[in-house]
């Protein structure tokens, strides 16, 4: 397997890497192996120094980092140091609060003593995806291994220098060695990690065929696994919304990392027939304002898609709608010849049976849907396998409130659009996924919680 930096906006062949060999992959377990026997020991406050010196790293380097992500997988530089912002505080904030949220919990069943521990799992394989080459990895790391895990990382193939790059800072900011390790390996040699006797947990962001690949294997080993996999996040507009607001929060969510490629992008609008056509008027304006183009420049808002493979799927989706009876409003095609560019497109009249309303659309694509009753549109925003996240715009907040509870997702942000935060938890249901990352719930992930009774 060819393990390649290639930039997306010129095509350019940055850097090839080499795979590891199996004797070397076999090192790598081993000295994770016994990196971690070291480092379940250390404590709290050692773990948090180096936190609190890596998130220093990460804010000293930004740019040079920064220009990695967007030279690989064609990020805007802007949204790549904000990535990396988000990086550095979220270190930060598992420095501080890790040992809050690990700390023995008491509570009363009859015996003299009763609490309950939370302690370390050993070796956790991450299998990481390319679009937030950063963010989705630190979101694994700073909590687990603050929690005294050590990590393995399986960084997307077109990603290598960021992957490269996140090993590094662990060691130059002062990290034993082995506790973090970077590897370059092809998909195949991933089952043999997840079996090893020495791997206790895996974790992966991905597509939903490689979370159900790595689900078969470790449930075959019983070993345990959150996945986060992928989103048709719905984003409705009730009659009631604020509409410049909601016109204003689709564009940001359905364009946030560099063209829509994120899980938890809004993917379905959503809107009430008595709004559709304002709304709409004003969800084409914003996309008609936003610059294609070269993703180092300050003014490009929407840089290329990240792979030729995501660029070709993007104008099946499309295509395949337009032929069903959908409209384009504005885009809807290819930029220019070199460079995997795709105009921001806007589509209505979608309904079921389209691509772009019953698949994932991992680009700059926003379909709209018009429905006549807000329950309609609860049963639209939930006529989809994925349960990631979504989005409700109305005025009256109780009403959103009771909506919110009839949403099947792991997540309903009312009056703004999703986003991750360390502080609160992620993840979804169905085939979004299991489990969660993040805050108080996703630490305890990767922690035994043992029980302790004295009698």
């Amino acid at each position: 397997m060819v393990i390649q930096s290639k930039n997306p906006a010129t095509l350019e062949i940055i850097k090839i890497f080499e795979e590891l060999s199996k004797e070397a992959l076999e090192n790598k377990i081993a000295n994770a192996h016994q990196a971690y026997l070291s480092w379940r020991n250390t404590t709290f406050a050692e773990r948090a120094k180096l936190m609190h010196a890596h998130a220093d790293y990460i804010r000293a380097h930004c740019e040079e980092l920064a220009m990695c992500a967007s030279t690989e997988m064609g990020k805007t530089k802007t949204a790549a140091l904000g990535e990396l912002e988000k990086c550095a505080f979220t270190c930060d904030y598992y420095a501080d609060n890790a040992e809050r949220m690990l700390s023995n919990q008491k509570f009363d069943a009859g015996a003299k003593e009763n609490y309950i521990s939370f302690e370390p799992l050993g070796v956790v394989l991450a299998v990481m995806p390319w679009n937030f080459p950063y963010w989705q990895v630190y979101r694994f790391a700073a909590p687990a291994l603050m929690a005294g895990n050590v990590g393995l990382l399986k960084h997307a193939s077109n990603v290598p220098g960021c992957a490269e790059a996140i090993e590094k800072a662990f060691l130059q900011s002062g990290f034993p060695k082995d506790v973090f390790q970077n590897l370059f390996i092809s998909i195949p040699l991933v089952e043999s990690i997840i079996r090893d006797k020495r791997v206790m947990a895996v974790t992966l962001t991905g597509s939903e065929n490689a979370g159900r690949s790595v689900a078969k294997i470790a449930g075959d080993e019983v070993k345990k696994t959150v996945l986060e996999l992928g989103g048709s996040d719905p984003f409705i507009v009730f009659s009631d919304a604020d509409i410049e607001a909601a016109a204003e929060n689709a564009m940001l969510s359905r364009m946030q990392n560099n063209a829509g490629q994120s899980c938890i992008s809004a993917k379905r609008f959503i809107v009430l027939d008595s709004v559709a056509d304002k709304f709409t008027d004003a969800l084409v304006s914003r996309f008609k304002k936003l610059v294609v183009g070269d993703p180092l420049l300050p003014e490009t808002n929407v840089g290329p898609l990240a792979t030729e493979q995501g660029l070709m799927e993007i104008e099946r989706q499309v295509n395949t709608s337009v032929v069903k009876g959908a409209k384009i409003l504005c885009g809807g095609q290819r930029i220019g010849k070199i460079g995997y560019f795709y105009t921001p497109t806007i589509l209505s009249n979608v309904t079921k049976g389209m691509p772009v309303y019953d698949e994932e659309v991992f680009g700059p694509v926003a379909p709209i849907i018009v429905v006549k009753s807000e329950k309609e549109a609860i049963e639209i925003a939930n006529d989809t396998p994925f349960g990631l996240g979504a989005t409700i715009f109305t005025k009256d907040i109780e009403k959103a409130k009771k909506m919110a509870s009839k949403i099947e997702a792991g997540s309903v942000f009312i009056n703004g659009f999703v986003r991750s935060d360390p502080r609160a938890p992620f993840g979804g249901i169905k085939r979004s996924g299991y489990g969660r990352e993040l805050s108080d719930y996703g630490i305890k992930e990767f922690v035994n919680i043992k029980n302790i009774w004295i009698g």
